[in-house]
């Protein structure tokens, strides 16, 4: 029986000719119903599939990157009416290795999940395979209960009951020693040559996909004197991962700089480049920087998932009280809105969503942005080049003259840049940025300090919005507990919820998020709107303390107290809160 290489045989096998193609656009389908595919992608793939007609849909779509093979196989269990299987169903024991030989489980892609007196449950890619079902009944003399399988977890399910217990990374390894046998000293051409080969294309596709796997945000390529360690940041932590032997950095970073066409005979000097990819469906962005160490370059990768950034205040955390402030500020028609707070702390999406609220033929918006992240349509944005002399006073200068109506800095970095801000908020427009600062109140201070004038800051600062990122508990496994009396009375709970008693949650780990009792981020928040009384203030250069306590006597409520009401609604952690702020 020959071994087949992926998912829809099933659909291939059914029947042939008008038969397959109707099953086939079924199947695209239910694709385009789950928001997984576009019509666009499905006509192509099935003009693909015309061309070449032995190739499967399924394979069709995830090789050319439209579809995640996941995607295409849940589309599938719901056009078969099949359940899916997951990976922890798998046993930590091969099931029947006494009754069926490994080589026949590996060519039919199948393995037993479980047995009783009278069913076997069995794992199958194709779970139509009449021939595999009744080579099992005959063997086990019980009722077979196909199921069907993904691909890649099955393959790891057998590689871990039945194969050599190495990992995919260690097979990569394997194959890149059996190669370096031949080889000699390294220099510039056979280092070009390494990164360039199959192993350690493979090996750098894998570090990328798994990384994607894990939700995580960066990935962090870092070399010792003994070690290369890998490391992916998620949810705002990091955690180390498998990693390739040192002896395989300099070729790992060289392809990766190779991938973002950055020089690989430059190690002296930092670097910073961008690679665009098409990952299991998905339209991802990394943004590389690369730094000389004592041990080699160090390598850190940004990823910036398009199709997974949502522009939705309420998604980001923004609750009804502090959404009301912004909006009010936001649709002024001039002057200036800060988002501010340190790196990693969501600034930039949040300037997003505004300006995809703002986004409408009639209004004209220009941004200056240094890296642009993510693109959007019917915004005119410019990339900083400071090499070339385009910087963010200089793209400003320019795009004033430009007529627009909202202007986006990306960022504040000094008094040149700040003052032309104030002059574009003076004449009428209405100006957004970001700027690295604790907390709302020390923002005035901190443009005090660059030097603007007070008066020209009271007169163009409308609001000021600081923010950081908490951990989302997992709504799989949370688990709720009633919080302790002594908690409540120091944390001052009483003021969020009128329950009794008051119900926190703590987080447990399951299968859905990794382990970590945690599932993506959302934001706490505080919303100074910058009031006639706040404006005195300063124009007597009071202390951003005097003004936090004026901005909160007014209505603002800190980021404190918006995350302990976060996690009192179970949102969070009391932990994840404390993590990143504290009361003053």
């Amino acid at each position: 029986m020959p071994e087949r290489k992926f998912d829809c045989a099933i659909v291939q096998r059914l029947s042939n000719g008008r038969k397959t193609e109707q099953l086939s656009k079924r199947l695209g389908e239910i694709l385009i119903e789950r928001g997984k595919l576009d019509a666009a992608n499905l006509e192509r793939a099935l003009r693909v599939q015309e061309e070449e007609k032995r190739e499967r849909i399924g394979a069709i779509l995830i090789r050319s990157g439209m579809t995640a093979e996941r995607d295409v196989i849940e589309a599938l269990s719901l056009q078969l009416d099949l359940p899916l299987v997951a990976a922890a169903d798998y046993p930590d024991l091969p099931v029947l290795e006494e009754s069926v030989s490994v080589r026949f489980l590996k060519e039919a892609r199948a393995l037993p999940l479980n047995e009783d007196a009278g069913r076997l449950t069995l794992a199958m890619v194709d779970p139509l395979d009449d021939y595999v079902i009744g080579a099992f009944r005959m063997v086990t003399q019980r009722e077979v209960l196909p199921r069907l399988a993904l691909p890649s977890e099955l393959d790891a399910a057998f590689e871990r009951l039945y194969g050599s217990g190495k990992s995919s990374m260690d097979q990569i390894v394997g194959e890149v020693e059996t190669r370096e046998e031949e080889g000699g000293n390294e220099d510039l051409q056979q280092l070009k040559d390494m990164a360039s080969e199959a192993p350690i294309i493979r090996l750098v596709s894998l570090v990328i996909s798994h990384a994607l796997a894990a939700r995580a945000s960066d990935i962090h390529i870092e070399p010792f004197e003994n070690r290369l360690i890998v490391r992916f940041r998620v949810d705002g932590v990091m955690h180390e991962v498998e990693s390739p032997p040192r002896r395989f950095s300099a070729a790992v970073i060289s392809r990766i700089k190779i991938m973002a066409n950055l020089d690989i005979a430059e190690r002296r000097l930092p670097q910073d480049g961008r690679i665009k990819l098409r990952i299991q469906g998905k339209e991802i962005d990394l943004r590389v920087s690369t730094v000389p160490t004592m041990h080699g370059e160090s390598v850190v990768m940004r990823i910036l998932d398009k199709s997974g950034t949502a522009l939705d205040f309420a998604t980001l955390g923004f609750d009804a009280e502090v959404l009301q402030r912004f909006m009010e500020v936001l649709l002024q028609p001039h002057g200036i809105l800060l988002v501010t707070g340190p790196t990693g702390s969501g600034k930039t999406t949040t300037l997003y969503t505004a300006l995809d609220k703002l986004n409408n033929p009639d209004i004209k918006i220009l941004t200056v942005e240094d890296p642009v992240e993510y693109q959007m349509e019917g915004i005119n944005q410019i990339q900083v080049k400071p090499q070339i002399g385009l910087n963010f006073a200089n793209a400003l200068r320019s795009i004033v003259r430009q007529d627009p109506d909202v202007i986006m800095i990306g960022e504040i970095r000094d008094l040149e840049t700040a003052q032309i801000a104030v002059q574009s908020a003076l004449t009428g427009h209405m100006v957004l940025s970001t700027l690295h600062t604790n907390d709302a109140a020390s923002t005035v201070n901190r443009l005090l300090d660059m030097g603007v004038d007070d008066y020209l800051l009271t007169s163009t600062v409308n609001g000021i919005l600081a923010q950081r990122l908490v951990r989302t508990l997992c709504n799989q496994c949370r688990q709720a507990h009633p919080a302790l009396p002594e908690v409540v009375e120091e944390m001052q709970l009483r003021r969020y919820s009128d329950a009794e008693p008051i119900v926190l949650y703590r987080p447990v780990g399951c299968d859905h998020c990794g382990g970590t009792g945690y599932m993506g981020r959302l934001s706490i928040l505080e919303m100074l709107v910058m009031s006639d009384g706040i404006r005195a203030m300063v124009m007597r250069h009071v202390t951003a303390g005097e003004i936090r306590q004026q901005a909160i006597a007014e209505g603002m409520q800190s980021m404190y107290e918006n995350g302990m009401s976060k996690a009192v609604a179970g949102l969070t952690t009391i932990e994840e809160v404390l993590r990143v702020t504290r009361e003053e």
